[in-house]
């Protein structure tokens, strides 16, 4: 697999310019992200309204310190909302990714380059105004600048492995019609298991262990365990990270392999 950057930069673009022909797309992001996060975070805070000042409550969270993590989560849900299962499970459908056969790249790098714009231009145009926002209405926990730099790191690695399922799960339309109902149940357990509807710390423990045996921690509880200095000193700070990046490898692995049938499924039908 050549995977020369300069042969994939022209989709980065061209994915940028088509993005930036929808520019009301983000203003409806923006208020369903805002949305989301008013109820989600008033709803949260009302729960912790006994903790005393300054204390803790449920988890190990301060009125503060659960307030940030909802509003984060919400964020990063919208860093992940890449459009790649989307357009992946369309492509097939046309049999457009067909193209991409006789082309000299590769069509999971193809569609990750095509996504770096949209991830990007949701951090800027959606997640900043939406925290600066909520700065004004409820108080937030400020990071430490070591927890802030690994936080940056881990949102990063949460990029790729939001990829990579967004990838997998748009690659079941070579074995189903209609990925609808595929897509939906992945954004229900990913939601869940990521700890972006309800902390990892509060669930139960057999709950909690199963979620920390998934890869979709690594999406959001893992870099907010981070961000909230929620971790026992290097080596737990070293541990998030490690399983993130061997997630983002795994499932690395996983797309090559799938795709590789795919296209072996592709052939014998003649595509």
């Amino acid at each position: 697999m050549n995977v020369r950057a300069g042969r994939y930069v022209p989709f980065a673009t061209g994915g940028l310019q088509s993005l930036l022909q929808y520019r009301s797309m983000f203003v409806v992001t923006g208020v369903t992200a805002a949305a989301g996060a008013a109820v989600t975070v008033f709803l949260w805070r009302a729960v912790y309204a006994e903790s005393p000042d300054g204390g803790t409550g449920p988890g190990g969270f301060t009125p503060a310190g659960i307030t940030t993590y909802l509003l984060v989560a919400q964020v990063l849900q919208v860093l992940h909302a890449n459009r790649v299962d989307d357009e992946v499970a369309a492509e097939v459908y046309r049999g457009d990714v067909a193209v991409m056969l006789v082309r000299p790249v590769s069509y999971p790098l193809v569609r990750l380059f095509a996504c770096l714009p949209v991830v990007a231009a949701n951090a800027v145009l959606v997640g900043v105004p939406v925290l600066v926002l909520f700065s004004f209405l409820v108080p937030l926990t400020t990071p430490r600048p070591v927890d802030a730099a690994l936080f940056a790191v881990s949102t990063a690695l949460s990029v790729l492995i939001a990829f990579c399922v967004n990838l997998l799960t748009g690659m079941t339309g070579f074995v189903t019609t209609n990925t609808w109902g595929v897509r939906m149940v992945k954004q229900s357990v990913v939601a869940f298991f990521a700890g972006q509807l309800v902390p990892i710390a509060l669930m139960p423990g057999p709950l909690a262990a199963v979620a920390h045996a998934l890869p979709f921690r690594g999406m959001v509880d893992g870099p907010l365990t981070l961000l909230l200095g929620r971790y026992d000193g290097a080596g737990g700070a070293v541990a998030v990270l490690a399983q993130q990046a061997g997630w983002v490898a795994g499932l690395t692995v996983l797309c090559a392999v799938l795709w590789r049938a795919a296209l072996g499924r592709l052939e014998v039908l003649g595509g």
